[in-house]
């Protein structure tokens, strides 16, 4: 057992080292940079919305079926979201900042979905290697690869929503560690309560739905020339066709 622990937080302290890939963006020249960033943008919300119904969603039912639990599930997820976004409008509101730069909602509600999404993945990887160490290791490589892209969209969209490029850097790596408790929480709890991560998939389903659907894509409506609308669709459809590529992987 002192092996499985071993295994599993060097694991997932790999992954979490993985959300450093923004470290890419620190050596862009600005200019470039901000040009890119809806672009970055509209391939998050791809890799979102790909991430679950391509990968989180058809586990889920694999293994337990669509049944009400699971609609009531999701649709808590979005719910949740819902009120943690109102929460943060409000402080926002009640606490203006006094300079034009400031953090936009949607930069933080990513940085809160990626982490539970981080979280999930340390769940999943603690649990694999609970069934085996090539298991584990198994899941680790699909995990990474599927960080890969997604990271490098999060730290755009968190350079977007106003952070600067190291405050963004630090907290995508915050975000990333949730995978660390994750992996502690699947090794301790997995004994007593069986496939608990069946129960946070569907959660965490609905926070992709969300947060694509209501904070991401309503931002690429604010370009409307028809160069950069292609571009974004061709970045959607990227960050999608990279989470379907991904499923041959696993």
């Amino acid at each position: 057992m002192f092996g499985v622990w071993v295994y599993a937080l060097i694991s997932v302290l790999i992954v979490s080292l993985i959300s450093f890939v923004g470290l890419i963006a620190l050596t862009t020249k600005t200019k470039w940079l901000k040009t890119t960033l809806l672009y970055l943008v509209s391939f998050s919300a791809g890799a979102l919305f790909g991430g679950a119904f391509f990968h989180l969603l058809p586990k889920i039912i694999e293994n337990s079926g669509f049944s009400f639990l699971m609609s009531s599930l999701i649709i808590s997820g979005i719910i949740l979201f819902f009120i943690i976004e109102k929460i943060v409008k409000w402080q926002h509101c009640h606490h203006p900042i006094e300079h034009d730069k400031h953090v936009h909602s949607f930069a933080i509600m990513n940085l809160i979905g990626d982490g539970v999404h981080n979280f999930l993945d340390g769940l999943i990887i603690g649990a694999s290697y609970l069934v085996s160490i090539p298991t584990g290791i198994a899941s680790t490589v699909a995990v990474s690869l599927h960080e890969i892209p997604q990271e490098i969209g999060d730290f755009g969209v968190l350079i977007y929503g106003g952070f600067s490029k190291r405050k963004a850097l630090m907290l995508n790596f915050a975000s990333a560690m949730t995978a660390v408790v994750g992996a502690v929480i699947a090794l301790i709890l997995n004994q007593y309560i069986e496939n608990i991560e069946f129960f946070l998939i569907p959660l965490a389903v609905g926070g992709f739905i969300y947060i694509a659907g209501s904070d991401l894509i309503p931002e690429l409506h604010k370009e409307f020339t028809t160069r950069k609308s292609l571009l974004q669709l061709v970045t959607f459809l990227a960050g999608v066709l990279i989470m379907i590529a991904l499923l041959f992987v696993e």
